[in-house]
């Protein structure tokens, strides 16, 4: 038994090239293996927050958010943002 292989996705220069694309191509004939899912933010940001961190720790955070492929600020808000919603609070 014989795998179909799936066809690369084609780079597009332009929205109006990808959504010509979508609208005619057969989508079944195509790898998505390689997406991943994309998040966008939209509410309106009105607080912000400055602190000093050891640099050591200011380098691995940075060098985690880039291997995730987002700004260390978001980096840092998702933290915060997943700790808040979890059930237990971190000992001090």
């Amino acid at each position: 038994m014989s795998k179909t292989l799936k066809k690369p996705f084609p780079v597009f220069h332009s929205d109006e090239e990808a959504e010509h694309f979508v609208d005619t191509a057969d989508l079944s004939e195509y790898d998505f293996s390689g997406f991943r899912p994309v998040h966008y933010e939209f509410r309106k940001k009105d607080a912000s927050l400055n602190m000093k961190l050891p640099a050591q720790l200011a380098e691995e955070g940075k060098a985690k958010a880039r291997a995730a492929g987002i700004p260390f600020s978001r980096y840092i808000r998702l933290l915060l943002e997943a700790d808040i919603k979890r059930k237990r609070s971190i000992a001090l």
